[in-house]
């Protein structure tokens, strides 16, 4: 049914349970899964920590792709077995970076949690909510919290 699958995780139990559920389809459909997870570049998130804006040498943003990059393989290592992955670190908000990554690579539905869909995270902006919105391909929230 679906070629190319695509979620989003953060590494918490929530967003485990999102891959698990995308790496099952995959499995199920001999589809492609893509591992999305995003990261502030160096600068916005040293200037919001510090209140001013500040340059970033590129060993900030360094270590915040390889804090990524680490998330994503150990999503992959525990529930992408027998599956055709690829792992995406991106830089830049959680939600863009999925969009973003989907378009780039044609997926053809996007997996993400629910975390956030409800109370005041879902009136101030979620990545689920920024996510089904944006898309340009299916969505399948799961349910998550």
């Amino acid at each position: 049914m679906y070629k190319t699958i695509l979620v989003g995780t953060d590494g918490s139990p929530t967003a485990d349970q999102a891959v698990a559920v995308a790496a099952g389809l995959a499995r199920q459909w001999g589809a492609t899964l893509h591992v999305v997870t995003g990261f502030r570049s160096g600068s916005s998130a040293m200037a919001d920590l510090a209140g001013a804006a500040m340059v970033d040498t590129g060993a900030g943003t360094a270590l915040r792709r390889e804090a990524a990059d680490d998330v994503g393989r150990r999503a992959a290592e525990s529930w992408c077995d027998g599956v055709d992955t690829e792992l995406h670190a991106v830089a830049g908000d959680p939600a863009d970076a999925i969009l973003n990554t989907a378009n780039g690579v044609g997926a053809d539905l996007i997996v993400v949690g629910s975390k956030g869909m409800r109370g005041a995270r879902r009136i101030l902006g979620s990545v689920p909510n920024s996510v089904a919105h944006g898309a340009e391909c299916a969505v399948l929230v799961v349910k998550t919290d």
